[in-house]
């Protein structure tokens, strides 16, 4: 059965950080990419960041880049979202999800559709006050 389960999310003052996980089992880690999305309600789901491991790329949305890191772990099966210098537009559910297109979202800013991933987390809220 494949998995994805966020945790990490919570409640945080502006200015402050959290460090999102993202634990994948029930496929082949190393065959997909992972991305981060956020969504607020009435709105769409935006793309946060995006890694490869195979292709060895790493992309952020404009809005994220420059605050927030994302890493792997492909011992643990695990992808994480560090997030600093939060602000309250942060403040979202925050999905991870897992694409076998890889080399396909490579090109322009395919990573950032949800369409082109195949699993989803339930995700976790993150909550930023001012």
């Amino acid at each position: 059965e494949v998995q994805l389960v966020e945790s990490g999310g919570g409640l945080v003052q502006a200015g402050g950080s959290l460090r999102l996980s993202c634990a994948a089992s029930g496929f082949t880690f190393d065959d997909y990419a992972i991305g981060w999305f956020r969504q607020v309600p009435g709105k769409e789901r935006e793309g946060v960041s995006f890694i490869s491991s195979s292709a060895g790329r790493i992309y952020y949305a404009d809005s994220v880049k420059g605050r927030f890191t994302i890493s792997s772990d492909n011992a643990k099966n695990t992808v994480y979202l560090q997030m600093n210098s939060l602000n309250p537009e942060d403040t979202a559910v925050y999905y991870c999800a897992a694409s076998s297109r890889w080399k396909t979202l490579l090109l322009s800013r395919l990573w950032a559709f949800p369409h082109n991933y195949d699993y989803w987390g339930q995700g976790t809220q993150v909550t930023v006050s001012s």
